[in-house]
């Protein structure tokens, strides 16, 4: 009897793993995915193929203070959300009344079953340890320029994206979040045209398959550039921006887009340990490149009015501003912020004047990697690191583009991703930026340390 009842109990968990799995290919389109995190709080994201309910069950697994596993803790479960098709099929759960400084565990539940996943559902909240420790050690990863190729609606010939297999490197870093730094998708001729067309291409690019454990692991914040807001180049004449807003604010899950008051926008900011990052909009507010005016708009006036006051008010050593076109490269080409250079010397003057310490640019579009240093008189040099591509074509830039770039530091011809990590105590911080190829391998590093950001004392 033993025997038989054996047998029927494998065949009958084969039987349900199978079940489980059909479940998911019926329903689950991409995700789940890891939002914004804070001490008590964190967002999540499914993308359902579907009508579905969706609800996720959590539970703590490790004290990242003490480094202590948490064990026999009853998972908690989200109220459960309708999936629809006005927006995408998306849920956006969030787990609330969290512990600080926590590792999570949670699953997906779709129609009330779970569906399973090959590889670890994980989250945590950020560490408490002001007034009680240094800072904690901060790792993550900055990069742009991701291109899925679709052959239905890409242009003839050979497919613009590659190697996607740079997603699982990114993935084995093993980083704490991942700043997306703009062309996260690549809107083409059937989509920008209409709602239906744009949130198909956010979809197709987000249910990559290479893309799904690093998502659903680590946590992920954004902002956008042209391709994700509306044609190559387009600025805010583009008459669908309302719809890729829209679009931009379903697929990614930021407790604070649309800071900017009076128009849809994307601007955002988030701390994680002791720094602190500034998502900028450039699309939004942005005159046209060829118009011909003075103080043409690239931010905008309110944008640059909230980034000063803000960085003014932020205490972080490191004060990341991310945008999606570089903006301490002085070559007025291509779509560079030196091609609106009344607002971009009214940026770096008030950083100068406001005495703000700690600033570093992080940019993408360009389609080969960069550190841009800026030297100043009388105060710290101001860095840009470009991070470019992803999974899209590369590009070769001009010769003698950039005349202020750490020649070293040119990556060209080669996907690639930054991981940066902040480590140090408090006042004694160390910046590190590596560049890696699509296995993983380093391709070039710099490092920073915290009083090379600040103004020297006379």
């Amino acid at each position: 009897m033993s025997i038989v009842f054996a047998i029927i109990f494998s065949t009958s968990s084969f039987a349900q793993e199978e079940v489980k799995s059909a479940l998911k290919t019926e329903f689950v389109q991409s995700g789940p995915m890891v939002g914004y995190s804070e001490m008590s709080e964190i967002g999540l994201w499914v993308q359902t193929k579907k009508a579905a309910k969706v609800h996720i069950a959590y539970r703590p697994k490790l004290n990242l203070a003490t480094e202590k596993a948490i064990s026999d803790v009853p998972f908690q479960f989200t109220e459960p959300i309708q999936t629809n098709s006005l927006t995408a099929f998306v849920a956006k759960p969030v787990l609330r009344n969290l512990e600080h400084s926590t590792k999570y565990e949670y699953k997906v539940f779709i129609n009330d079953k779970e569906v399973p996943f090959e590889y670890d559902l994980k989250c945590q909240t950020q560490l408490l340890w002001q007034y009680r420790t240094d800072p904690p050690k901060i790792k993550f990863a900055f990069g742009s320029c991701v291109y899925v190729n679709e052959p239905e609606a890409d242009r003839p010939g050979k497919g613009y994206g590659s190697e996607y297999e740079i997603f699982t490197s990114l993935y084995k870093e093993n980083v704490d979040f991942m700043v997306w730094g703009g062309d996260n998708t690549y809107l083409r001729d059937p989509d920008w045209g209409s709602r239906s067309g744009i949130m198909h291409r956010y979809t197709h690019t987000r249910s990559l398959p290479e893309m799904q454990p690093l998502l659903a692991g680590i946590h992920n914040y954004a902002t956008w550039d042209d391709h994700d807001f509306g044609p190559n180049d387009s600025d805010y004449t583009f008459a669908n921006k309302d719809i890729t807003t829209e679009a931009f604010q379903l697929f990614w899950h930021s407790q604070n887009t649309s800071i900017i008051e009076g128009a849809n926008n994307v601007v955002s900011t988030f701390t994680w340990g002791d720094a602190q990052f500034f998502m900028l909009d450039n699309r939004t507010f942005r005159q046209a490149q060829d118009y011909e005016a003075e103080n043409k708009s690239y931010f905008g006036e309110k944008q640059v009015q909230w980034l000063i006051e803000s960085l003014v008010s932020s205490k972080a050593p490191f004060k990341f501003v991310v945008a999606g076109g570089q903006v301490l490269n002085e070559s007025a080409i291509f779509e560079n912020y030196a091609t609106y250079k009344e607002e971009r010397q009214k940026v770096l003057d008030a950083i100068q004047k406001q005495n703000i310490e700690g600033v570093i640019f992080l940019t993408g579009d360009r389609h080969h990697s960069v550190i841009t240093k800026m030297e100043r008189e009388n105060d710290y040099p101001l860095y840009d690191i470009t991070s470019s591509s992803i999974t899209a074509g590369s590009a070769t830039p001009k010769e003698d583009e950039n005349p202020t770039a750490i020649k070293e530091s040119f990556i060209v011809g080669k996907h690639n991703y930054a991981v940066i990590e902040i480590d140090g105590k408090r006042k004694e911080r160390i910046l590190t930026i590596t560049y890696k190829d699509k296995d993983g391998k380093d391709l070039y590093s710099l490092t920073i340390k915290e009083d090379e950001l600040k103004r020297a004392k006379k």
